[in-house]
């Protein structure tokens, strides 16, 4: 039996060589191949070699080599075609490159498998044993305990995040020049009066972080500092609110904490509606901002300043350390609703530590679960018992906090709404909101307000502000619904 090879075209397969090495001859006792040249070992001879030694060899086939050994390859005792990495001419020794041990009664190969005839295996096969497969990334073989990675609470629902995309009412300008800005800034103040509407358009349509470079951009090309200029050219409200607009998140957070702690009298309502409303990182930065602009630490100024359950409801907030995962388990909810209608409602008393560690350090999407649970549970809304169960600032910022965790944009509707409704306005918090909320959920404040209050959030800036001050508000509250 003669096995022949056509020739294959250098490259035709990649990583192999253009032919099959030629079949030697006399060496191996095979004759050449019609057609095929000769390699020049005629002449040489084999003394190792004893054809009636191949029964004795085992001949599991070697990669991509065309059957020696496998079934229908050559019976054992027939001439064999050489490959390169052929077994050396020494029947008690069949070793390869890089093989193990010359054991004759288990050949081995680079990467061979396992010389069992009765289940030949391949590069991620099953392993020998067939009650046992073992394959990368399989469970464990035990069925009771899969080794998969991880639900939490015995396979709890994920509720996933939505994202609805930009939902605030300035986005960034394209193609924004800070140093071009700095100019229209620089001549809208220059000379006698003030352009006030030019500082409206430019302001109105920037984002922050094209607002705040504008610092910098201004005192590069004039030596100047915006911030002063502009308190000497503007007043009031609209001073406030371009001076607001002119500071980064972290820098206007903290600015208005310091003013809710430091004046006559503390903002409590102030203080939650940012601690509350904030993410941890958020917090994280205001606490630096803080330390760096006022030499003192945030949590030390809330000590100070208040006390009791409610100083311990702010120092928790201001960790920003609150769990913000997005995974919810009922099992768990259920458990934390029960513990708070133990610590209030079904109590004489309030244990109010227990109502500040779940409120304060489990997540959002958490709480919201929380207080539905409480709902079905004892048939009254979360804020109902705390209303019921607390009193003064603390009843507040409890309420602050859950309203703030159940529905953000609503809850910022209600501090809009009473920001503006009866005699004088809040202007401080109407300043604070429309700044801090225009790029992050303005949009969805409008609709929450329409929705509560049977009319547009333009309509009621319009109708509460005046002049320069109310258009650079409406800017910031991007149109009427």
């Amino acid at each position: 039996m003669f096995i022949t090879f056509d020739l294959i075209e250098p490259g035709a397969y990649p990583g192999q060589p253009a032919a099959y090495p030629p079949l030697p001859t006399g060496g191996w006792g095979a004759p050449v191949a019609p057609g095929m040249p000769g390699i020049g070992l005629d002449n040489l001879s084999n003394p190792g070699f004893n054809p009636g030694n191949m029964p004795a060899m085992p001949g599991p086939g070697m990669p991509q080599a065309p059957g020696a050994g496998y079934p229908g390859g050559p019976a054992p005792g027939q001439p064999i075609p050489g490959f390169p990495q052929a077994p050396a001419p020494n029947p008690s020794m069949p070793g390869f490159p890089q093989a193990p041990a010359p054991n004759p009664s288990m050949p081995g190969f680079p990467q061979a498998p396992a010389p069992n005839p009765s289940m030949p295996g391949y590069p991620q096969a099953p392993a020998p044993s067939p009650s046992m497969p073992a394959y990368p990334q399989t469970p464990s073989p035990n069925p009771s305990m899969p080794a998969y990675g991880g639900g939490y609470g015995g396979g709890a629902p994920v509720v996933p995040s939505i994202n609805r995309g930009f939902r605030g009412t300035i986005p960034d300008f394209p193609g924004a020049d800070s140093l071009k800005d700095a100019e229209v800034l620089r001549k809208a103040m220059k000379g006698f009066g003030t352009d006030e509407q030019a500082i409206i358009n430019l302001l109105g349509s920037r984002s922050n972080k094209q607002r705040v470079p504008l610092l910098i951009s201004y005192k590069t090309a004039y030596g100047k500092d915006l911030i002063k200029d502009l308190k000497s050219e503007l007043s009031g409200n609209f001073e406030k609110l371009v001076l607001a607009m002119l500071k980064s998140p972290a820098q206007f957070d903290a600015s208005e904490l310091r003013e809710a702690i430091k004046g006559a009298g503390t903002d409590e309502a102030c203080l939650i509606e940012i601690l509350s409303s904030r993410s941890n990182a958020e917090i994280r930065e205001i606490n630096q901002v803080y330390k760096t602009e006022y030499k003192k630490k945030l949590e030390e100024a809330i000590i100070g300043d208040t006390s009791g359950h409610f100083r311990r409801l702010l120092v928790s907030l201001a960790q920003g350390n609150r769990d913000e995962t997005e995974t919810v388990d009922i099992s768990l909810a259920k458990q934390d609703a029960q513990a708070l209608y133990q610590a209030g409602e079904n109590k004489l008393g309030t244990d109010e530590s227990k109502f500040n560690a779940i409120l304060c350090a489990r997540s959002k999407a958490h709480l919201r679960a929380v207080f539905s649970e409480y709902q079905h549970m004892c048939g009254r809304d979360i804020e109902k018992s705390i209303e019921r169960e607390m009193s003064g600032d603390l009843e507040s910022g409890m309420l602050a906090v859950v309203k703030c965790i159940k529905d953000t944009p609503a809850y910022f509707a209600e501090r809009l709404y009473k920001a503006m409704k009866g005699l004088g306005t809040k202007d401080r918090t109407l300043i604070r909101i429309m700044v801090s909320r225009s790029e992050v959920d303005m949009l969805d404040i409008r609709q929450a307000y329409i929705k509560k209050y049977g009319k547009s959030l333009y309509t009621d800036i319009s109708g509460d502000t005046s002049g320069d001050y109310k258009k650079l508000l409406l800017k910031l509250c991007g149109g009427s619904d």
